[in-house]
């Protein structure tokens, strides 16, 4: 599917900028991967299963399948192009059209913005009411401080963070399958269900429909391009562990969804905002309630800091690019983080939790993703063209025409609300996008 170039090596992913490159190739994999795992598995599982009934396992299967389309792409043009903004650079390079980059990278962080508020709602649900009743919106909201606090002391420190919370929430997701398979062996629960569909469902569109939600589950893996500055050795390492990544979490994922259709009917798992949780306990095995609790938090804990990380580090990229006001690129002197950017991305956040419905962020998340990775497809293809001096991945040229083919085919399966949602976000974008041309015109001398 890929082959490489044969450009002379620069050396220049070595090279350190504003931004301390802190992040390995072992802790890049672990970043995406945390990223993927703990971006709507443990919260989505219920929603899923209103589409596809007990098949959980199919839409998971095709949304990774078409997510590898387009991580093809991003491949490419991350280590062709190591600067942080990711898709916001890859536009301005491909369509010299500010108004085009803008668009797209507000796209991105639109969609991270709402992907955190999503899942700091997920945090505030049953799994925190495991150990305390507390409001959702107002819990939601104290949790973004918190991720803010830990995403402004350093990218070192948030990304070995995230290893330990990678292994807590990869081991959630193998409790998950290992209680139901002793479940299984016991004589209980019902393997049948994984085959089937809803009472009147066409599988094919109930697939199509669920591939949306499931979708969510691993669009994570763009957060990376936007830390790619603090990455070292990026043209080396970065597919490896984007590929690997993302390989590794839809195994996980299929079996997860096999268990839980395994242990629960579709209606058990959709009146739950914790359904693995309803999972293990349906299984028996006498796993306390509150240790897979305290993993599901942890779990989307880290799902949402990396979401702020990249959102934090997005803004900071468009802001060096002029598409957002300058104040955004200020950096804590000896922290090197973008503060400003990351309490911009914060606050915004915490105002979207107003919303409180999970499964429309988490359309509206895939929406805007769908823009985004369209115009990412389409500017690998633009950019062949252009040479770079240091030796990068190439992927397969059909590759990026079929991700195209395949967001394209996901957008026709959104429903008028998030479409509505989604406009309004963007028409906020381009209010601010006319509000810091008029800013940068009248700052320029007669």
């Amino acid at each position: 599917m890929t082959e490489r170039t044969t450009e002379t090596r620069t050396g220049d992913e070595d090279l350190d900028g504003p931004l301390k490159r802190g992040i390995t190739g072992p802790l890049l994999f672990l970043f995406i991967l945390g990223d993927v795992l703990g971006a709507g598995i443990y919260a989505l599982m219920g929603v899923l299963s209103k589409d596809v009934g007990g098949a959980l396992w199919a839409p998971l299967l095709v949304a990774l399948l078409l997510a590898l389309l387009t991580a093809g792409s991003y491949a490419e043009l991350v280590t062709k192009y190591p600067k942080a903004g990711g898709a916001a650079v890859f536009a301005e390079r491909a369509f010299r059209k500010p108004l085009v980059s803008f668009l797209v990278g507000f796209s991105m962080l639109a969609a991270g913005v709402t992907s955190a508020a999503g899942l700091s709602l997920a945090f505030a649900g049953d799994y925190l009411r495991t150990f305390v009743d507390v409001p959702a919106v107002p819990a939601a909201m104290v949790f973004l401080v918190l991720v803010a606090a830990l995403n402004a002391r350093g990218i070192s420190e948030s990304v070995k963070s995230n290893v330990v919370m990678t292994v807590v929430e990869l081991s959630g997701l193998l409790i998950v399958i290992v209680v139901v398979a002793v479940m299984v062996s016991g004589g209980r629960g019902d393997v049948g269900r994984v085959t089937e569909f809803p009472t009147g469902a066409t599988p094919a569109l109930a697939v199509l429909s669920g591939a949306i939600v499931a979708y969510y589950s691993f669009v994570g893996f763009e957060t990376s391009a936007n830390v790619i500055e603090e990455v070292r050795n990026p043209q080396r390492v970065y597919p490896t562990a984007l590929f690997g990544s993302l390989l590794t979490a839809g195994v996980v994922y299929v079996l997860v969804g096999i268990a839980s259709a395994t242990a629960l009917s579709p209606g058990e798992l959709a009146e739950s905002s914790g359904p693995l949780l309803a999972v293990v306990g349906a299984s028996g095995v006498g796993i306390p309630d509150w240790v897979f609790s305290a993993i599901a938090l942890v779990a989307v804990a880290n799902g949402a800091l990396l979401t702020m990380i990249m959102s934090s580090r997005l803004t900071y990229g468009m802001a060096e690019q002029g598409l957002l006001p300058a104040v955004l690129t200020r950096v804590l002197p000896n922290r090197r983080t973008p503060w400003v950017a990351i309490v911009a991305t914060t606050v915004v956040a915490m105002a979207l939790t107003l919303v409180g419905d999970l499964s429309t962020l988490a359309e509206t998340v895939v929406l805007l993703l769908l823009f985004v990775f369209i115009s990412t497809n389409v500017a690998v293809l633009v950019l062949r063209r252009d040479t770079v001096e240091h030796d990068h991945f190439r992927v397969w040229t059909p590759a990026p025409v079929l991700g195209v083919g395949s967001c394209i085919l996901l957008l026709t399966q959104q429903d008028a609300k998030v479409w509505l949602f989604g406009a309004i976000l963007l028409a906020v974008g381009a209010v601010l996008y006319a509000a810091a041309r008029v800013a940068t015109r009248s700052s320029r001398p007669a």
